[in-house]
């Protein structure tokens, strides 16, 4: 036995909060191998209880199809398993040729879609479990990797992944660097995923370390670390819901350090008081030599004192809001051995979604491409996926992934602008920002049918909801007004549905809670607005506040700061003196 098991039995056996039974699974998994390979030789549809809480770690969830469900159910048949694989792509960069590998997974063992996710990387769905191995596999021979996209780790770093947008033009690829840095740096160092689906042998040592994990230790962290950087004048990565979060300090172009911010995170839980969104708050400036000592740092707090009896409570931002800003800064001071530098006050102005053509530096272009809800699908008109592949394989741009779900291609001459527009109108996609319509800043997580933790639709049932909201728009006069939508099918807050001018919370089948008055930097919450309302009514519920919004707001206030002006008991008092006023 190893100092870290040892050390993580001990702390277990003195009450280190007992530990839940993911604990347990973790710590007699030997660094995440648990019986990952031997089940993979099995000939079995799924995966049992504790290796799928270990298959996490390695970039998986074990799903199934929930249309098939009761149908399934009635013939006697077991739950139709599939598994979601998802990439770790720091920054949402990757090369055309990588792209084009995800491409064919999906069709050879996918379920013939590829997914944009709100963290800047890809999902694959529909594998079955006897294809999860050549998958991941086949992930790794293109230079790309899944380890640590899911489980109770660091999960992929975001950065703003444009190759330009003034006045920051030198300091992109900086932050990109960083954001690649951090994440090799916090990424587990046990061998089992080498093991497990590269080479498939156990790598045979005189003598077991000392430490396996130097940062992490065999327990891992209390639940999922999320870290993302920014700019003050671009928080396209939603800085204030990370755990750690990087805002840039830029001085004559160049990056010069960074405001760190604590605490952030969407999760929630219906009914649980102790679970809540939190933004998270400055900590302190650091230098560029001091980033990844600072992280690694917070981690090792985070590892240490985060709850690991009660996993919907064992986020980092539980810890700061609970012990304090103060009372954590000290102990990042005290494991450092040094003090760290007041924060400086930020401001957080503006957000981009980089779509349309776009000058980068060297004097090439990128083109930001819309995409639905992040998933790239053929269509009868939109041949969206058909037409990206074939763009890609021609032109063979570098590719960038974005928190709104949408896909950059960069590096492109100017020669290449009118035919790459030509090929890609061919296949019925726009180049064209405002060809989105309503939609161009909504987003939805995949919910229904694939996510066990679902309890409403999100991504099938947002198209139709985005229509309606687009046709009281152009009735009410506001056509054409920016409006930002996020909907999610549980309170976990996957497409961060907390931010932003309106959040539609999943309560139960077809039942939502509605949430307004965010701002459209991203930086303050939305309120609880209407609980409870089933979808056939959302449009109907929001159309009022639409019309007020119309009639009584400021010259260029959004929805969600006129809202918050208002203030939510306002809201809900002027519409119901209009709905009896109208009776």
């Amino acid at each position: 036995m190893t100092h870290d098991e040892r050390e993580a039995k001990n702390l277990l056996s003195l009450g280190f909060g007992q530990g839940s039974k993911v604990e347990h699974i973790k710590i007699e998994s030997e660094y995440l191998r648990g019986q990952i390979a031997e089940e993979l030789q099995a000939d079995t549809t799924h995966f049992s209880e504790a290796q799928i809480q270990l298959l996490k770690f390695h970039g998986s969830y074990q799903q199934e199809d929930r249309d098939a469900r009761q149908s399934r159910k009635a013939e006697g048949n077991e739950k139709a398993y599939q598994f979601m694989v998802r990439s770790r792509i720091p920054g949402g960069i990757l090369t055309a040729e990588q792209y084009l590998v995800e491409d064919e997974l999906a069709s050879r063992y996918g379920n013939g879609t590829l997914r944009i996710t709100t963290r800047q990387s890809f999902q694959l769905h529909g594998i079955l479990k006897g294809d999860l191995h050549a998958t991941i596999h086949a992930i790794n021979e293109s230079l790309l990797s899944t380890l640590s996209a899911c489980g109770d780790v660091n999960r992929n770093v975001m950065a703003c992944p444009a190759p330009v947008d003034s006045p920051h033009s030198h300091t992109h690829a900086h932050i990109q660097q960083i954001a690649h840095q951090l994440a090799m740096h916090l990424a587990p160092r046990s061998n089992a995923y080498h093991e497990i689906w590269i080479d498939g042998e156990k790598v045979q040592t005189v003598e077991e370390p000392e430490t396996v994990e130097p940062i992490y230790g065999p327990t891992y962290l209390p639940r999922k670390f999320k870290i993302g950087v920014a700019f003050p004048d671009d928080n396209c990565i939603d800085i204030y819901t990370q755990d750690v979060g990087l805002l840039a300090n830029v001085q004559d172009d160049v990056l010069v350090g960074f405001t760190v911010l604590i605490g952030g995170g969407m999760g929630s839980t219906h009914g649980k008081k102790e679970t809540f969104p939190r933004l998270a708050e400055p900590l302190c400036d650091v230098s560029l030599e001091q980033v990844i000592p600072v992280v690694e740092t917070i981690v090792t707090v985070q590892r240490d004192y985060g709850d690991r009896q009660n996993r919907k409570h064992a986020r980092m931002k539980y810890v700061v809001e609970e012990r304090g800003i103060e009372w954590f800064r000290s102990q990042v001071e005290e494991r450092l051995g040094y003090r760290l530098q007041d924060p400086h006050p930020v401001q957080v102005s503006a957000v981009h979604d980089h779509l349309g053509w776009h000058q980068q530096s060297d004097g090439c272009w990128f083109l930001g491409l819309h995409v639905e809800n992040g998933r790239l699908k053929d269509g009868t008109t939109l041949r969206l996926r058909s037409g990206l592949r074939h763009a890609i394989e021609q032109f063979r741009p570098g590719i960038r992934l974005t928190a709104q779900q949408n896909i950059l291609l960069t590096d492109l001459d100017e020669a290449q602008r009118q035919p790459l527009t030509d090929l890609l109108q061919s296949y019925g996609i726009s180049t064209a920002p405002e060809a989105a319509g309503a939609y161009r800043f909504a987003m939805a997580c995949p919910a229904m049918p694939t996510c066990g933790l679902a309890l409403a639709e999100a991504e099938r049932v947002l198209p139709s909801l985005m229509q309606e909201i687009e046709t009281e728009l152009g009735k009410l006069g506001l056509a054409g007004e920016p409006l930002s939508v996020r909907m999610t099918g549980c309170p976990n807050g996957c497409a961060r549905p907390y931010m932003g001018d309106i959040g539609l919370v999943g309560r139960t089948k077809d039942v939502y809670n509605i949430y307004v008055g965010g701002d459209w930097a991203n930086t303050r919450l939305n309120i609880l607005y209407a609980p409870s309302v089933h979808f056939t009514k959302l449009t109907a519920t929001i159309r009022p506040l639409l019309l007020l919004w119309r009639d009584e707001r400021h010259e260029q206030e959004s929805f969600g700061d006129f809202c918050y002006r208002l203030g939510i008991e306002e809201l809900r008092a002027r519409v119901e003196q209009e709905e009896v006023a109208a009776d």
